[in-house]
């Protein structure tokens, strides 16, 4: 009796000490419970090769640490300037002006630039439609367009301060749309091609535009989809200031047509004058409001304005991309729907006179070959893309990649999200042939700019890690009381020092914009992400803080979970929700995809397995409570995933708004699989 008395109290001791352990591991921590992303010890420097040829050089850290204002006055006079400024900055919480008394145009330094300097004939696109017909356009060839396209927003009333909203395909008119509105000094609304007409009217209301730019559709795994009618219906019966909608001809798809309002493209813009004189606007003139999608609220219009945004954009396109504009073939796959078309497709990129390619359709059509045939076709050097598009080529399998020869790359890229260290190692690998450095990079809408990444050449780099804050950018994680943490600790990112690029607030909303990045740490941006220092001060982002699960009083975060089921050799991609709980407040259910060519097994079993595979990369208390195979995951049209869709599956709710989902129809697939599975312990 005494022995188990005593084993008693030796079993109460050891559990009253494991819960205190984890109560002082948790509170130092804060966002994470993975301690392995501590310790990746697979470390790729950058070869000799590559350093003896980079643009980026490790002294760049120590000139932005001596002084960070004489380094991004550097980065701006990479620039052409009509006036050159008169003050670095003008910072006052929340309020950032760069470039005081400045005067510069966007147009002119993406295009005329080019061509004064007798590099009109550099190929600017090599654009590739979805059906297959392809067009090779120069830099002087873009400059004629866009003169033209300048030409017919004038005689269309458009002035500086003007906003026009742009609805277009994936095609060079839209970034001619995008370019001809700054050479005016309008400010362009981009958005995306597959948002609604309710997504639409709501964006063309609030940046209250007077001109809609768009075409009669676009092609899409095969065939064409409309554009022009979502315009129609979203003008249709609402009070709004739209003069005019200008049509690009597309697909030669039957449109309705409303006299006085709408023009074809090619009527007004072909019979212009090719000259037009570009003139220096305010450094701090509005270029574009992005409106950014919002759950619970209407979305939000970030806007940014021209000198910082343009000198953050090309300073970090030439030092993390190794941009080498007389031989480089660079291709970033995102749609200039979003931040990353403006920043890496039009702005950065053009500045710095890169041969790009554009691509209209999707990876899968006509085959899952296609991307990789446009790499070898056009010998694409750079290669910048999404974790979702790297995971979606892992579930396919190593034989398509295989068919093409991709010896052209030098360098990998990936954006959006952070990226699983699996899929990192299978980029590397299968994609970059262990040859090509990838730079993992964070920033966002709000950012404008790249803000965290290695810089190849100078940075070695861990899989799933984006390492550091780029030179003159300062970012820091700190815990709930905004006190920076030490290594080996998780909890909040932010940035404590203004950035040429950030946003200089939401359109029409000042409130809102101090109410929703600036209230939670005072002094500091905080957009919402959570992310940890490893031990030797690498930073991991762990996703948004929402993204965040809290079972059983642990903070676990749903991409450490969704690394860990990656890294399994039979998944291809894992998205991984927080279901409430009446025992443990939130229990986690993960759906994975598997690898293409894997053998078939036990389903089960395979379950039982993954369970297995994160209790022992994590720990029991990541252990997923449910684990559902599905064909494909909720995507939008831009492949992000839609998390809070699998959510509402998961805790048995009706499903929300899938209509930007590229496939609505995955989630009912989805909620039939969960209800009749039997992955529940």
């Amino acid at each position: 009796m005494e022995g188990l008395r005593l084993w008693i109290l030796l079993t109460l001791l050891e559990g009253l000490f494991y819960l205190l352990r984890v109560e002082r591991w948790r509170s130092l921590t804060a966002m994470s419970s993975l301690e392995n992303l501590s310790h990746e010890d697979r470390i790729f420097p950058p070869s000799p090769e590559f350093v003896a040829q980079a643009n980026a050089q490790t002294s760049l850290y120590q000139e932005a640490a001596d002084d960070r204002l004489a380094f991004w006055s550097r980065q701006a006079d990479y620039l052409h300037w009509e006036k050159k400024w008169d003050e670095v900055l003008k910072w006052e919480v929340p309020s950032a002006q760069w470039f005081l008394g400045g005067k510069i145009n966007a147009t002119y330094n993406c295009l005329d630039a080019h061509v004064i300097a007798g590099r009109g004939d550099r190929v600017a696109f090599h654009f590739e439609g979805e059906p297959g017909d392809t067009r090779t356009i120069t830099y002087a060839q873009m400059l004629h367009d866009v003169k033209k396209a300048t030409n017919a927003l004038i005689e269309l009333g458009i002035r500086a301060g003007d906003r026009v909203a742009i609805y277009m395909p994936m095609i060079p008119e839209a970034a001619v749309a995008m370019l001809a509105c700054a050479r005016i000094g309008a400010a362009h609304s981009v958005i995306f091609g597959g948002f609604s007409a309710e997504a639409l009217k709501s964006r063309i209301l609030d940046a209250d535009a007077t001109l809609v730019i768009t075409s009669d559709g676009g092609f899409r795994k095969g065939s064409a989809f409309p554009l022009k009618p979502v315009v129609d219906e979203a003008l249709a019966g609402t009070d709004h200031n739209v003069k005019n909608v200008l049509v690009v001809k597309r697909t030669g798809q039957e449109t309705q047509w409303s006299a006085g309002r709408d023009i074809w493209w090619h009527e007004i813009v072909d019979r212009q004058s090719p000259e037009h004189i570009a003139q220096g606007f305010d450094s701090e003139q509005v270029l574009f409001i992005l409106y950014t999608s919002g759950t619970t609220a209407k979305p939000k219009g970030i806007f940014h304005t021209t000198g910082g945004y343009l000198t953050q954009t090309s300073y970090t396109h030439r030092a993390v991309f190794d941009l080498k504009p007389e031989t480089d073939v660079y291709w970033c796959t995102a749609d200039i729907g979003w931040i990353t078309g403006h920043s890496y497709v039009v702005y950065g990129p053009m500045i710095n006179g890169a041969t790009q390619v554009m691509y209209e359709g999707t990876p899968d059509s006509p085959t899952k070959h296609r991307l990789f045939q446009i790499i070898e076709k056009y010998k694409v050097s750079i290669l910048y893309t999404a974790p979702t598009l790297i995971r979606t080529w892992m579930k396919w399998g190593e034989e398509f990649p295989a068919d093409s020869d991709l010896t052209s790359l030098r360098l990998l890229g990936s954006v959006g999200e952070p990226i699983n260290p699996e899929a990192w190692m299978w980029y590397r690998e299968v994609i970059g042939g262990n040859n090509c450095p990838i730079v993992d990079t964070w920033w966002q809408t709000e950012t404008g700019g790249l803000m965290i990444s290695p810089l190849p050449g100078v940075t070695a780099t861990k899989p799933g890690s984006a390492m550091a804050a780029l030179p003159g950018i300062s970012a820091k994680v700190v815990d709930d009381e905004g006190n920076e943490v030490e290594n080996g600790n998780g909890g909040y990112l932010v940035l404590t020092e203004p950035w040429p690029a950030m946003l200089r607030g939401v359109w029409g909303e000042p409130e809102r914009y101090q109410e929703t990045y600036w209230s939670r740490f005072p002094g500091k941006y905080f957009a919402g992400d959570g992310a940890k220092l490893d031990d030797d001060g690498a930073i991991w982002l762990l996703g948004r803080v929402d993204d965040v699960m809290n079972v059983s009083g642990h903070r676990i975060s749903t991409t450490e979970v969704e690394s860990s089921l990656v890294s399994h050799h039979n998944v291809a991609e894992a998205a991984v929700v927080g279901a409430n709980d009446a025992m443990t407040g939130q229990a986690i259910v993960a759906f994975v995809i598997l690898r293409g060519g894997i053998p078939k097994v036990d389903g089960e079993e395979l379950i039982k397995d993954l369970k297995a595979h994160v209790t022992k990369e994590i720990g029991a208390i990541a252990r997923p409570k449910q684990i559902l195979v599905v064909a494909e995951l909720p995507k939008t049209r831009s492949g992000k995933i839609m998390r809070r869709l699998l959510r509402d599956v998961a805790e048995n709710r009706t499903v929300g708004d899938s209509t930007t989902l590229a496939d609505p129809n995955i989630m009912k697939l989805i909620g039939e699989g969960l209800k009749s599975g039997k992955s529940e312990d």
